[in-house]
């Protein structure tokens, strides 16, 4: 392995394979974990084909075990009557104190557990960031369009100064 580094070989991080990009937009964003997620066979290869929506996904919690819902992961094209079902419950991997700590700041304060981006870790496995998420109302969004309106004239501004 020290041979490959010396040659010149580069390390490679964790590429993005899905991102929600709805998640900002509707909700304020508190905190941030890493999961992993259990795949089949097809799934794992349609992820890392990038054939994945994260836009309707959400966590529940059930038993003590945390689950991905409403993931679209599309049909392998080379797969064959064995392929995995589009939209399914996919189990998430995490530690008992996390799922337990999820579990109570969503069910105490009202939160949503969301699907920020599906990512291939430099391992090659696929993993989940997900985010204890807080739901915006009407005014809340109409005061990130000003926002981003307004930083997108001041960038216009200062490219053509």
């Amino acid at each position: 392995m020290a041979k490959k580094a010396e040659q010149g070989e580069e390390k490679r991080g964790p590429r993005t394979v899905a991102t929600n990009r709805r998640a900002h937009f509707e909700y304020f964003i508190e905190e941030k974990y890493e999961a992993g997620i259990v795949l089949s066979g097809t799934e794992i290869k349609s992820v890392r084909a990038g054939r994945v929506s994260l836009q309707d996904g959400f966590v529940l919690v059930r038993d003590g075990e945390a689950q991905l819902l409403n993931v679209h992961i599309a049909h392998y094209e080379q797969g064959n009557i064995h392929n995995h079902l589009e939209v399914r419950p996919r189990k998430l991997l995490l530690h008992k104190r996390e799922i337990r700590e999820l579990h109570n700041q969503a069910t105490l304060r009202k939160w949503t557990i969301i699907p920020l981006r599906m990512y291939i870790n430099e391992k090659g496995r696929a993993k989940v960031e997900i985010a204890l998420a807080r739901g915006k109302q009407l005014h809340d969004k109409r005061q990130t369009i000003a926002r981003r309106e307004g930083e997108r004239e001041i960038r216009r501004a200062l490219k053509e100064y």
